[in-house]
């Protein structure tokens, strides 16, 4: 892996984020060629899922929502990886439940481990002047609960009737516990996805 973040930032593709600071584990900068080969993928995408069909439309839902909207979603309670650390003082691995090796640490081999507690993947922050439980919001961890709650309105201001989707594209944040394999697990990346919307009874024709 190394072999390749070496690779893809000699070509201009990709760089570690904050590199000159010791860079940010899970963040990573898109370079020269990387981003013109982001947005072309980005580009190809919303062509062909919103251009080219009759039943498709756009949004471009805020990234902070309010919180009442995680709370409905469940996100809140139970958008989580289950997490142990290692009680061996010369490994202090602390990581997912399913990265251990038949029970055991993946680093030392012990067998003495925290009993599995859950870790909330949403990033939090707080918005206005003061920093209480009032003020907190979260930077959205998916893209669909921004379709979910704008449904009405793309209903109202369109007309649609159904069936039809909503498609968007957009960052999202998670606090992995254990960001890593390069892109493919990162705190912050983008997402497009569309939520297809239809009677009950249509669902498997639509599908």
């Amino acid at each position: 892996m190394e072999k390749v973040v070496a690779l893809a930032k000699r070509r201009g593709f990709i760089f570690q984020s904050s590199e000159i600071y010791g860079g940010l584990n899970g963040a990573w900068d898109y370079g020269p060629f990387g981003v013109e080969l982001k947005r072309n993928v980005k580009n190809a995408w919303w062509q062909s899922i919103v251009h080219w069909r009759e039943d498709m439309v756009g949004l471009d839902a805020a990234i902070l929502m309010h919180p009442r909207t995680w709370e409905a979603s469940g996100h809140t309670a139970n958008f989580a990886d289950m997490m142990v650390d290692c009680k061996n003082t010369k490994c202090s691995f602390r990581g997912r439940v399913d990265q251990l090796k038949n029970g055991k640490c993946p680093k030392c081999g012990g067998s003495d481990l925290t009993p599995p507690r859950a870790f909330n993947l949403m990033l939090k922050t707080n918005v206005g002047a003061m920093e209480d439980s009032s003020s907190v919001v979260y930077l959205r961890p998916e893209t669909a609960q921004g379709i979910f709650v704008n449904f009405p309105n793309v209903l109202d201001s369109t007309h649609r009737k159904l069936p039809f989707g909503i498609a968007q594209m957009g960052k999202s944040f998670r606090n992995e516990i254990t960001p890593g394999n390069f892109t493919f697990r990162t705190r912050e990346f983008e997402q497009m996805e569309i939520e297809y919307f239809c009677r009950q009874e249509q669902a498997q024709a639509k599908y």
